[in-house]
């Protein structure tokens, strides 16, 4: 269920999208607040969910992690064993960025961050080894064309 959100908490998660290290005397002068309301509804927030976690972004080409590979992954296994296992197998990756479960032809999709083509083939190599997939296929982004962690609120 959505959580009650009116325009000021909005605004205040714009400003913390944008910088979650602004102050909160600068959060609550750009949302024409006070210091107070706005850290309390910023609390309430965090205990209601809508604020989950907050982290740094870094840059994934300044720590050497050029590549970005798509993978979709088909599989003819679908028990609940095999399922665990593939779950797991992909939360112990850390080249993992991105997992999700699809409907259609393509049965999962895996946005990997590695250093380059040879760093892939281990990953792959890897997770084939340890859970049996029927297909895999890797696309390389060639370009980063939009990426950001900004939810529209």
């Amino acid at each position: 269920m959505a959580a009650q959100l009116d325009d000021l908490d909005r605004k205040i998660l714009v400003e913390l999208q944008a910088d979650a290290e602004q102050s909160l005397d600068e959060i609550a002068r750009k949302v024409g607040s006070s210091k107070t309301p706005v850290w309390n509804r910023i609390r309430r927030m965090k205990e209601q969910g809508v604020i989950t976690r907050q982290t740094a972004i870094l840059d994934a080409e300044s720590l050497g992690l050029e590549a970005c590979f798509f993978v979709l992954i088909r599989t003819s296994e679908h028990e609940a064993d095999w399922q665990r296992k593939f779950l797991k197998t992909l939360r112990e990756r850390p080249e993992v960025l991105e997992a999700h479960r699809l409907a259609g032809d393509i049965d999962y999709i895996l946005k990997v961050r590695v250093k380059n083509a040879r760093a892939y083939d281990t990953f792959y190599q890897a997770l084939i080894s340890e859970v049996k997939i029927y297909n895999v296929t890797a696309l390389l982004s060639m370009e980063e064309i939009k990426a950001t962690t900004v939810l529209p609120v």
